[in-house]
Protein backbone atom coordinates (compact mmCIF):
# COMPACT_ATOMS: atom_id res chain seq x y z
CA UNK A 1 0.00 0.00 0.00
CA UNK A 2 1.40 3.34 -0.95
CA UNK A 3 -0.07 7.26 0.27
CA UNK A 4 1.72 9.75 -1.40
CA UNK A 5 1.38 13.27 -1.85
CA UNK A 6 -1.62 13.20 0.25
CA UNK A 7 -3.22 16.42 0.89
CA UNK A 8 -6.83 16.68 2.76
CA UNK A 9 -8.24 19.86 4.86
CA UNK A 10 -6.71 18.26 7.66
CA UNK A 11 -4.49 15.74 6.53
CA UNK A 12 -0.80 15.83 4.71
CA UNK A 13 1.10 13.04 4.13
CA UNK A 14 4.06 13.43 1.77
CA UNK A 15 4.60 9.25 1.59
CA UNK A 16 3.68 6.12 3.84
CA UNK A 17 4.74 2.68 2.12
CA UNK A 18 3.66 -0.66 3.92
CA UNK A 19 5.49 -3.70 2.40
CA UNK A 20 4.09 -7.20 2.16
CA UNK A 21 4.85 -9.02 5.58
CA UNK A 22 5.41 -5.36 7.56
CA UNK A 23 3.02 -4.65 10.28
CA UNK A 24 2.65 -0.91 10.95
CA UNK A 25 1.52 0.65 13.68
CA UNK A 26 0.24 4.73 13.55
CA UNK A 27 0.70 6.40 16.69
CA UNK A 28 -1.30 9.78 17.18
CA UNK A 29 -2.59 11.84 19.83
CA UNK A 30 -6.49 12.67 20.27
CA UNK A 31 -7.30 14.98 17.44
CA UNK A 32 -4.22 14.23 15.39
CA UNK A 33 -6.33 12.30 11.99
CA UNK A 34 -6.39 9.11 12.79
CA UNK A 35 -10.06 8.89 11.85
CA UNK A 36 -9.34 11.19 8.25
CA UNK A 37 -6.28 8.45 7.87
CA UNK A 38 -8.79 5.75 7.82
CA UNK A 39 -11.09 7.75 5.36
CA UNK A 40 -8.16 8.01 3.06
CA UNK A 41 -7.02 4.84 2.77
CA UNK A 42 -11.11 3.03 1.99
CA UNK A 43 -12.00 6.12 -0.43
CA UNK A 44 -14.68 7.77 2.31
CA UNK A 45 -12.54 11.00 2.80
CA UNK A 46 -12.28 13.11 -0.43
CA UNK A 47 -8.74 14.15 -1.35
CA UNK A 48 -7.57 17.72 -2.28
CA UNK A 49 -4.27 15.90 -3.83
CA UNK A 50 -2.34 13.02 -4.02
CA UNK A 51 -2.99 9.49 -4.77
CA UNK A 52 -3.61 6.01 -2.80
CA UNK A 53 -2.44 2.84 -3.98
CA UNK A 54 -3.08 -0.57 -3.25
CA UNK A 55 -4.71 -3.94 -4.27
CA UNK A 56 -6.88 -4.82 -1.25
CA UNK A 57 -10.86 -5.68 -2.78
CA UNK A 58 -11.82 -5.63 0.83
CA UNK A 59 -10.99 -3.49 3.37
CA UNK A 60 -12.60 -3.74 7.06
CA UNK A 61 -12.66 -1.47 9.59
CA UNK A 62 -13.07 -1.75 13.58
CA UNK A 63 -13.58 1.59 15.23
CA UNK A 64 -15.22 3.56 17.74
CA UNK A 65 -16.95 5.44 14.51
CA UNK A 66 -18.02 2.20 13.16
CA UNK A 67 -19.55 0.89 16.34
CA UNK A 68 -21.13 4.02 16.96
CA UNK A 69 -22.53 4.51 13.44
CA UNK A 70 -23.79 0.88 14.09
CA UNK A 71 -25.38 1.75 17.21
CA UNK A 72 -27.33 4.81 16.16
CA UNK A 73 -28.51 2.90 13.29
CA UNK A 74 -30.16 -0.01 15.79
CA UNK A 75 -31.68 3.43 17.42
CA UNK A 76 -33.80 4.28 14.65
CA UNK A 77 -34.75 0.73 14.30
CA UNK A 78 -36.31 0.33 17.64
CA UNK A 79 -39.75 -0.36 17.64
CA UNK A 80 -39.93 -0.88 21.53
CA UNK A 81 -42.44 2.41 21.65
CA UNK A 82 -44.81 0.16 19.37
CA UNK A 83 -44.98 -3.31 21.03
CA UNK A 84 -45.67 -4.39 24.62
CA UNK A 85 -41.99 -5.40 25.36
CA UNK A 86 -38.53 -4.28 25.05
CA UNK A 87 -37.30 -4.43 21.08
CA UNK A 88 -34.05 -6.10 21.31
CA UNK A 89 -33.25 -5.03 17.47
CA UNK A 90 -30.63 -6.91 15.81
CA UNK A 91 -29.35 -9.88 17.46
CA UNK A 92 -25.17 -10.84 17.65
CA UNK A 93 -26.15 -13.94 15.44
CA UNK A 94 -28.01 -11.81 13.03
CA UNK A 95 -25.31 -9.28 12.99
CA UNK A 96 -22.94 -11.97 11.77
CA UNK A 97 -25.06 -13.74 10.17
CA UNK A 98 -25.14 -17.05 11.35
CA UNK A 99 -27.27 -19.82 10.99
CA UNK A 100 -25.01 -22.22 13.00
CA UNK A 101 -22.67 -22.02 15.78
CA UNK A 102 -19.79 -19.71 16.21
CA UNK A 103 -16.86 -20.96 13.55
CA UNK A 104 -13.84 -22.28 16.08
CA UNK A 105 -11.37 -20.07 15.03
CA UNK A 106 -13.60 -17.23 16.66
CA UNK A 107 -14.05 -19.42 19.85
CA UNK A 108 -11.34 -17.08 21.73
CA UNK A 109 -13.84 -13.63 21.47
CA UNK A 110 -16.59 -16.10 23.90
CA UNK A 111 -19.81 -14.66 21.87
CA UNK A 112 -21.85 -17.50 22.36
CA UNK A 113 -23.59 -16.17 25.53
CA UNK A 114 -24.64 -12.81 23.51
CA UNK A 115 -25.24 -14.53 20.29
CA UNK A 116 -29.21 -13.90 20.58
CA UNK A 117 -28.51 -10.76 22.96
CA UNK A 118 -29.81 -7.09 20.77
CA UNK A 119 -26.72 -5.13 19.89
CA UNK A 120 -27.68 -2.09 21.22
CA UNK A 121 -28.06 -3.85 24.76
CA UNK A 122 -24.46 -5.02 25.05
CA UNK A 123 -21.65 -3.75 26.51
CA UNK A 124 -18.91 -0.87 24.95
CA UNK A 125 -16.65 -3.98 24.80
CA UNK A 126 -19.17 -6.69 23.93
CA UNK A 127 -19.66 -5.07 21.38
CA UNK A 128 -16.25 -4.23 20.03
CA UNK A 129 -15.72 -8.05 20.08
CA UNK A 130 -19.55 -8.49 18.00
CA UNK A 131 -17.83 -5.90 15.12
CA UNK A 132 -14.12 -7.71 15.34
CA UNK A 133 -16.27 -10.45 14.75
CA UNK A 134 -18.24 -9.46 11.97
CA UNK A 135 -15.13 -8.14 10.51
CA UNK A 136 -12.74 -11.37 10.47
CA UNK A 137 -16.22 -13.34 9.35
CA UNK A 138 -15.84 -10.72 5.82
CA UNK A 139 -12.76 -11.88 5.19
CA UNK A 140 -11.24 -9.09 4.83
CA UNK A 141 -8.22 -8.45 2.61
CA UNK A 142 -7.00 -5.53 4.85
CA UNK A 143 -8.08 -4.75 7.98
CA UNK A 144 -7.84 -1.47 9.86
CA UNK A 145 -7.80 -1.49 13.29
CA UNK A 146 -8.01 1.69 15.23
CA UNK A 147 -8.08 1.27 19.20
CA UNK A 148 -8.60 -2.40 18.81
CA UNK A 149 -7.75 -3.36 22.93
CA UNK A 150 -10.27 -0.32 24.24
CA UNK A 151 -13.19 -1.48 26.43
CA UNK A 152 -11.60 -5.14 26.29
CA UNK A 153 -10.39 -6.74 29.44
CA UNK A 154 -6.98 -8.62 29.98
CA UNK A 155 -7.66 -11.30 29.51
CA UNK A 156 -9.55 -10.52 26.01
CA UNK A 157 -6.83 -8.18 24.95
CA UNK A 158 -3.84 -11.05 25.41
CA UNK A 159 -6.21 -13.72 23.32
CA UNK A 160 -6.74 -10.90 20.97
CA UNK A 161 -3.35 -9.93 20.56
CA UNK A 162 -2.49 -14.19 19.85
CA UNK A 163 -5.42 -14.10 17.53
CA UNK A 164 -3.56 -11.00 14.84
CA UNK A 165 -0.05 -13.24 15.73
CA UNK A 166 -2.19 -15.86 13.92
CA UNK A 167 -3.60 -13.43 11.13
CA UNK A 168 -0.16 -12.26 10.44
CA UNK A 169 1.18 -15.71 10.35
CA UNK A 170 -1.36 -17.05 7.84
CA UNK A 171 -0.39 -13.71 5.72
CA UNK A 172 -3.68 -13.52 3.85
CA UNK A 173 -4.90 -10.11 6.10
CA UNK A 174 -2.61 -7.08 6.19
CA UNK A 175 -3.17 -5.18 9.22
CA UNK A 176 -2.48 -1.39 10.56
CA UNK A 177 -2.90 -0.49 13.75
CA UNK A 178 -3.59 2.99 15.09
CA UNK A 179 -2.95 3.57 18.29
CA UNK A 180 -2.95 6.61 21.09
CA UNK A 181 -0.57 4.72 23.46
CA UNK A 182 2.73 4.11 22.60
CA UNK A 183 2.28 0.38 25.31
CA UNK A 184 -0.30 -1.17 23.02
CA UNK A 185 2.37 -1.58 20.43
CA UNK A 186 3.45 -5.50 20.04
CA UNK A 187 6.21 -7.84 19.60
CA UNK A 188 4.58 -8.29 16.25
CA UNK A 189 4.96 -4.78 14.71
CA UNK A 190 7.44 -4.28 13.20
CA UNK A 191 6.82 -0.15 11.47
CA UNK A 192 5.71 2.64 13.39
CA UNK A 193 4.60 6.10 11.78
CA UNK A 194 4.01 9.02 14.43
CA UNK A 195 1.03 11.27 13.30
CA UNK A 196 0.77 14.96 15.08
CA UNK A 197 -1.95 17.38 13.73
CA UNK A 198 -2.36 15.82 10.28
CA UNK A 199 1.17 15.09 9.63
CA UNK A 200 3.57 12.34 10.17
CA UNK A 201 6.48 13.86 11.99
CA UNK A 202 8.35 10.22 12.20
CA UNK A 203 8.09 6.77 10.16
CA UNK A 204 10.33 3.49 10.20
CA UNK A 205 11.21 0.82 12.53
CA UNK A 206 9.86 0.08 15.65
CA UNK A 207 12.62 0.26 17.33
CA UNK A 208 13.88 2.95 15.94
CA UNK A 209 10.70 5.25 16.26
CA UNK A 210 9.97 4.26 20.04
CA UNK A 211 13.81 5.38 20.98
CA UNK A 212 13.41 8.71 20.06
CA UNK A 213 12.99 11.30 22.67
CA UNK A 214 11.08 13.87 20.34
CA UNK A 215 8.38 10.69 20.14
CA UNK A 216 8.54 10.05 23.98
CA UNK A 217 8.36 13.99 24.53
CA UNK A 218 5.28 14.44 22.23
CA UNK A 219 3.36 11.57 24.61
CA UNK A 220 4.44 12.84 28.14
CA UNK A 221 2.08 14.82 30.52
CA UNK A 222 3.35 17.54 32.49
CA UNK A 223 1.00 18.58 34.99
CA UNK A 224 2.40 21.74 35.50
CA UNK A 225 0.71 22.60 31.98
CA UNK A 226 -2.81 23.02 33.58
CA UNK A 227 -4.11 26.09 34.25
CA UNK A 228 -5.52 26.73 37.71
CA UNK A 229 -8.07 24.64 38.92
CA UNK A 230 -11.22 25.95 38.91
CA UNK A 231 -13.16 26.96 41.81
CA UNK A 232 -16.15 24.84 43.78
CA UNK A 233 -19.51 25.82 43.46
CA UNK A 234 -20.96 25.88 47.36
CA UNK A 235 -23.26 23.12 47.91
CA UNK A 236 -25.35 21.35 51.14
CA UNK A 237 -24.61 18.60 53.03
CA UNK A 238 -24.42 15.43 51.70
CA UNK A 239 -26.38 12.59 53.44
CA UNK A 240 -24.81 9.31 54.95
CA UNK A 241 -24.05 7.18 53.29
CA UNK A 242 -24.12 8.27 49.57
CA UNK A 243 -24.95 4.87 48.51
CA UNK A 244 -26.63 1.62 50.07
CA UNK A 245 -27.49 -1.40 47.90
CA UNK A 246 -28.87 -4.33 49.24
CA UNK A 247 -28.93 -7.62 47.79
CA UNK A 248 -28.40 -6.19 44.58
CA UNK A 249 -29.59 -7.98 41.44
CA UNK A 250 -29.94 -7.62 37.50
CA UNK A 251 -31.26 -10.03 34.68
CA UNK A 252 -32.38 -10.27 31.33
CA UNK A 253 -34.51 -13.04 29.86
CA UNK A 254 -34.21 -15.25 33.11
CA UNK A 255 -30.33 -15.07 32.60
CA UNK A 256 -28.54 -13.81 35.45
CA UNK A 257 -25.86 -10.40 35.28
CA UNK A 258 -25.13 -10.44 39.21
CA UNK A 259 -27.23 -11.11 42.19
CA UNK A 260 -26.94 -10.66 45.77
CA UNK A 261 -24.36 -7.51 45.77
CA UNK A 262 -24.18 -5.25 49.23
CA UNK A 263 -22.39 -2.33 48.49
CA UNK A 264 -22.27 0.64 50.84
CA UNK A 265 -20.13 3.76 49.97
CA UNK A 266 -19.28 6.68 52.72
CA UNK A 267 -18.14 10.30 51.71
CA UNK A 268 -14.09 9.47 50.52
CA UNK A 269 -15.05 5.80 49.88
CA UNK A 270 -13.60 6.05 46.33
CA UNK A 271 -14.77 2.95 44.68
CA UNK A 272 -13.10 0.49 41.61
CA UNK A 273 -15.08 -1.84 39.88
CA UNK A 274 -13.36 -4.45 37.89
CA UNK A 275 -14.13 -7.54 35.90
CA UNK A 276 -14.12 -9.15 32.76
CA UNK A 277 -16.43 -7.67 29.68
CA UNK A 278 -20.41 -8.33 30.85
CA UNK A 279 -19.26 -9.27 33.80
CA UNK A 280 -22.01 -6.54 34.87
CA UNK A 281 -19.65 -3.09 35.89
CA UNK A 282 -21.97 -1.02 33.84
CA UNK A 283 -24.75 -2.91 34.88
CA UNK A 284 -24.19 -2.43 38.76
CA UNK A 285 -23.36 1.73 37.49
CA UNK A 286 -26.37 2.65 36.32
CA UNK A 287 -28.38 1.05 39.13
CA UNK A 288 -26.52 3.92 40.84
CA UNK A 289 -27.25 6.53 38.30
CA UNK A 290 -30.92 5.64 38.21
CA UNK A 291 -30.64 4.34 34.29
CA UNK A 292 -31.42 0.97 34.57
CA UNK A 293 -34.62 0.14 34.16
CA UNK A 294 -34.50 -2.15 37.11
CA UNK A 295 -33.32 0.02 39.97
CA UNK A 296 -36.54 0.24 41.23
CA UNK A 297 -36.82 -3.81 41.42
CA UNK A 298 -33.78 -2.92 43.87
CA UNK A 299 -33.72 -2.19 47.57
CA UNK A 300 -30.86 1.15 47.06
CA UNK A 301 -30.26 4.24 48.27
CA UNK A 302 -28.88 7.01 46.19
CA UNK A 303 -28.01 10.41 48.17
CA UNK A 304 -30.53 9.76 50.89
CA UNK A 305 -33.12 8.87 47.66
CA UNK A 306 -34.50 5.64 47.77
CA UNK A 307 -35.58 4.43 44.36
CA UNK A 308 -39.27 3.79 43.82
CA UNK A 309 -39.88 6.25 46.62
CA UNK A 310 -41.39 9.15 44.66
CA UNK A 311 -37.62 10.58 43.50
CA UNK A 312 -37.23 11.84 40.25
CA UNK A 313 -34.12 10.31 38.57
CA UNK A 314 -33.15 14.45 38.13
CA UNK A 315 -33.26 14.96 41.39
CA UNK A 316 -30.67 12.28 41.93
CA UNK A 317 -28.60 13.21 39.26
CA UNK A 318 -28.00 16.87 39.68
CA UNK A 319 -25.32 15.79 42.48
CA UNK A 320 -24.13 13.90 40.14
CA UNK A 321 -21.12 13.27 37.48
CA UNK A 322 -20.95 10.76 34.29
CA UNK A 323 -19.17 9.68 32.23
CA UNK A 324 -20.01 6.04 30.56
CA UNK A 325 -19.97 4.68 26.98
CA UNK A 326 -23.44 4.81 26.90
CA UNK A 327 -23.83 8.48 27.89
CA UNK A 328 -21.20 8.78 25.07
CA UNK A 329 -23.70 6.48 22.13
CA UNK A 330 -26.31 8.89 23.52
CA UNK A 331 -24.40 12.05 22.72
CA UNK A 332 -26.17 12.50 19.20
CA UNK A 333 -27.59 16.03 19.59
CA UNK A 334 -25.91 19.16 18.22
CA UNK A 335 -24.45 21.65 20.03
CA UNK A 336 -20.91 22.80 20.39
CA UNK A 337 -18.15 21.14 22.90
CA UNK A 338 -19.03 24.57 25.05
CA UNK A 339 -22.77 23.76 24.88
CA UNK A 340 -22.19 19.78 26.07
CA UNK A 341 -19.89 21.36 28.68
CA UNK A 342 -21.87 23.33 29.85
CA UNK A 343 -25.35 20.64 30.08
CA UNK A 344 -23.54 19.15 32.94
CA UNK A 345 -25.25 21.59 35.26
CA UNK A 346 -29.22 20.93 33.46
CA UNK A 347 -28.06 16.64 33.61
CA UNK A 348 -29.29 17.00 30.09
CA UNK A 349 -28.43 15.61 26.88
CA UNK A 350 -27.74 19.06 24.71
CA UNK A 351 -28.75 22.32 25.80
CA UNK A 352 -31.92 23.31 26.48
CA UNK A 353 -31.68 26.30 28.84
CA UNK A 354 -29.92 29.60 28.70
CA UNK A 355 -27.25 28.96 31.59
CA UNK A 356 -25.72 31.83 33.31
CA UNK A 357 -22.24 33.50 32.82
CA UNK A 358 -21.14 32.00 35.75
CA UNK A 359 -21.96 28.41 34.54
CA UNK A 360 -20.61 29.11 31.29
CA UNK A 361 -17.46 30.14 33.10
CA UNK A 362 -17.11 26.84 34.70
CA UNK A 363 -17.43 24.87 31.56
CA UNK A 364 -14.71 27.23 29.93
CA UNK A 365 -12.27 26.63 32.66
CA UNK A 366 -13.13 22.93 32.25
CA UNK A 367 -12.41 22.58 28.69
CA UNK A 368 -9.57 24.75 29.52
CA UNK A 369 -8.37 21.76 31.74
CA UNK A 370 -8.89 19.05 29.44
CA UNK A 371 -7.09 20.58 26.77
CA UNK A 372 -9.87 21.82 24.49
CA UNK A 373 -9.77 25.98 25.38
CA UNK A 374 -9.59 26.60 21.78
CA UNK A 375 -12.20 23.95 20.45
CA UNK A 376 -15.41 25.09 22.49
CA UNK A 377 -17.03 26.30 19.40
CA UNK A 378 -16.38 23.35 17.57
CA UNK A 379 -19.54 21.37 16.64
CA UNK A 380 -18.94 18.05 19.19
CA UNK A 381 -19.93 15.65 16.53
CA UNK A 382 -16.51 17.28 14.25
CA UNK A 383 -14.34 16.17 17.25
CA UNK A 384 -12.44 12.90 17.20
CA UNK A 385 -13.92 10.48 19.26
CA UNK A 386 -10.75 11.12 22.26
CA UNK A 387 -11.95 14.92 22.32
CA UNK A 388 -15.45 13.83 22.46
CA UNK A 389 -14.56 12.03 25.71
CA UNK A 390 -12.74 14.89 27.03
CA UNK A 391 -15.84 16.63 26.81
CA UNK A 392 -17.95 14.56 28.51
CA UNK A 393 -15.22 14.57 31.23
CA UNK A 394 -15.19 18.55 31.48
CA UNK A 395 -19.01 18.06 31.69
CA UNK A 396 -19.04 15.92 34.63
CA UNK A 397 -16.84 17.67 36.56
CA UNK A 398 -18.34 21.26 36.04
CA UNK A 399 -20.09 20.81 38.88
CA UNK A 400 -17.38 19.21 40.83
CA UNK A 401 -20.39 17.00 42.05
CA UNK A 402 -20.78 14.93 45.09
CA UNK A 403 -20.83 11.59 43.12
CA UNK A 404 -18.52 11.00 40.04
CA UNK A 405 -19.67 7.39 38.67
CA UNK A 406 -17.18 6.48 35.56
CA UNK A 407 -16.93 3.62 33.51
CA UNK A 408 -13.99 3.14 31.41
CA UNK A 409 -13.66 6.94 31.74
CA UNK A 410 -10.09 6.72 29.60
CA UNK A 411 -11.67 4.54 26.68
CA UNK A 412 -10.39 6.03 23.57
CA UNK A 413 -8.03 9.01 25.24
CA UNK A 414 -4.47 9.24 24.53
CA UNK A 415 -1.59 8.66 27.00
CA UNK A 416 -1.40 12.58 28.16
CA UNK A 417 -4.96 12.90 28.53
CA UNK A 418 -5.73 9.88 30.07
CA UNK A 419 -2.42 10.60 33.41
CA UNK A 420 -4.61 13.86 32.51
CA UNK A 421 -7.70 12.15 34.25
CA UNK A 422 -5.89 10.25 36.81
CA UNK A 423 -4.33 13.59 37.98
CA UNK A 424 -7.67 14.93 38.00
CA UNK A 425 -9.15 11.54 40.02
CA UNK A 426 -5.82 12.32 42.98
CA UNK A 427 -6.56 16.05 42.42
CA UNK A 428 -10.58 15.49 43.46
CA UNK A 429 -9.74 12.83 46.17
CA UNK A 430 -7.36 15.43 47.70
CA UNK A 431 -10.10 18.22 48.12
CA UNK A 432 -12.64 15.68 49.70
CA UNK A 433 -15.92 16.89 48.34
CA UNK A 434 -16.29 14.52 45.89
CA UNK A 435 -16.65 10.29 46.12
CA UNK A 436 -15.42 8.41 42.74
CA UNK A 437 -16.65 5.23 41.63
CA UNK A 438 -14.71 4.00 38.46
CA UNK A 439 -15.14 0.78 36.78
CA UNK A 440 -11.86 -0.19 34.95
CA UNK A 441 -9.99 -2.65 33.30
CA UNK A 442 -6.76 -1.37 33.25
CA UNK A 443 -4.09 -2.38 36.25
CA UNK A 444 -2.35 0.90 36.06
CA UNK A 445 -5.74 2.92 36.66
CA UNK A 446 -5.85 1.43 40.07
CA UNK A 447 -5.01 4.45 42.18
CA UNK A 448 -4.21 4.36 45.52
CA UNK A 449 -6.80 6.80 46.34
CA UNK A 450 -9.41 3.72 45.70
CA UNK A 451 -10.50 2.48 49.22
CA UNK A 452 -12.69 -0.11 48.09
CA UNK A 453 -12.46 -2.41 45.17
CA UNK A 454 -15.60 -4.77 43.98
CA UNK A 455 -14.21 -7.28 41.74
CA UNK A 456 -17.18 -8.33 39.83
CA UNK A 457 -15.48 -11.87 38.40
CA UNK A 458 -15.47 -12.94 42.62
CA UNK A 459 -17.99 -15.71 44.31
CA UNK A 460 -18.93 -12.70 46.37
CA UNK A 461 -19.22 -8.98 44.82
CA UNK A 462 -20.51 -7.75 48.51
CA UNK A 463 -18.66 -4.87 50.23
CA UNK A 464 -20.64 -3.64 53.72
CA UNK A 465 -19.91 -0.49 55.13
Amino acid sequence: MLLQDIQTDQLAIDRLEIQPGECWAVLARNGSGKQMLTGVITGQTHLTSGQVSHDYRRIGVLSFETQQALYEQELKLDMTDYMDKLDPGTTVRELLGLTDTMPAMLDFLHLEPILDRGYRLLSSGEGRKALLARNILNEPDFLILDEPYDSLDIQSRAELQAFFRVLLARGHTGLLFLFNKADELSDFHTHVAVMDKGVIITQGEKSTVISDPSVAALLAFDPASLPSWPAALPRKPLPEPLVQLQGGHVSYGGESIFTGINLTIHQGDHTLLTGRNGSGKSTLLSLITGDHSQCYGNDIQVLGFQRGQGETIWEVKKQLGIVTPGLHRDHRVPGSALHIAVSGFYDSIGLYDDPTPEQVTHAKAWLAMTGLGDRQHTPFKQLSYGEQRLVLIARALVKQPALLILDEPTQGLDDINRHRLMYFLEHLSSQQRTTIIMASHRLDERLPLFRQHVDMDAADKSIKG
